[in-house]
């Protein structure tokens, strides 16, 4: 089973819950439809890992990176945050969906799902002051954050938690903003998450 770093302890979720579309400009960036609904799908324990990837050995397709802001549950609540790495491959997302099927094979293969370590959220971080950028050879291509999503981290887990159980450790994976692109090996990424304009963890991956 895959783990994540909670806390500076080790945490095994049983599953990744991903929120799709909730950037109003990516959304845009790929040329989708804002159909006001909130998109939701899950990556396995299996898709967890601490190694960024550029490709696999059994798919010659290009993978893609989408930073997000991330969150580990604990008893029904938003209990920890970190950055995260939703890699998708983008290619075989857009032929599955050409032929009305799920998107798991692009979005759920192991490897898929790279996190920074997560640290405790407490009264004294408003959720809604969250924000993430990502850093790409020193320069960024991604920022967002709460303020900029459709469905805020609290109403994807109002959603979630009614028509399925999260168990402790779970990661909500909270959508990502414009500026998505493809993984390149040698690519330094640093992901950064902030709490209104302090630092709160940072993680640096050299794509492999």
């Amino acid at each position: 089973m895959q783990t994540i770093i909670y806390q500076q302890e080790t945490v095994t979720p049983s599953k990744v819950v991903c929120v799709g579309r909730n950037y109003a400009k990516h959304i845009a960036e790929l040329n989708h439809q804002n159909t006001g609904d909130m998109v939701i799908f899950i990556k396995p324990n299996s898709a967890i890992s601490q190694l960024l990837q550029a490709s696999q050995k059994e798919c010659a397709q290009a993978i893609h990176y989408e930073a997000e802001l991330c969150f580990v549950v604990e008893n029904n609540a938003l209990a920890g945050v970190g950055f995260g790495l939703d890699l998708t491959k983008r290619e075989l997302q857009g032929d599955l969906k050409a032929k009305g099927l799920p998107w798991v094979r692009a979005k759920g293969f192991d490897g898929a799902a790279v996190f920074s370590e997560f640290i405790a959220l407490n009264d004294d971080i408003a959720v809604a002051d969250l924000s993430i950028e990502l850093w790409i050879n020193q320069q960024r291509r991604q920022k967002g954050g709460v303020s900029d999503m459709l469905f805020s981290p609290e109403a994807v887990l109002a959603d979630v938690t009614r028509f399925m159980t999260l168990e402790n450790g779970d990661v909500i994976m909270s959508g990502t903003p414009e500026g998505v692109g493809v993984v390149l090996r040698g690519d330094e990424f640093v992901g950064r998450v902030f709490y209104q304009n302090t630092l709160l963890t940072e993680m640096l991956w050299l794509a492999q």
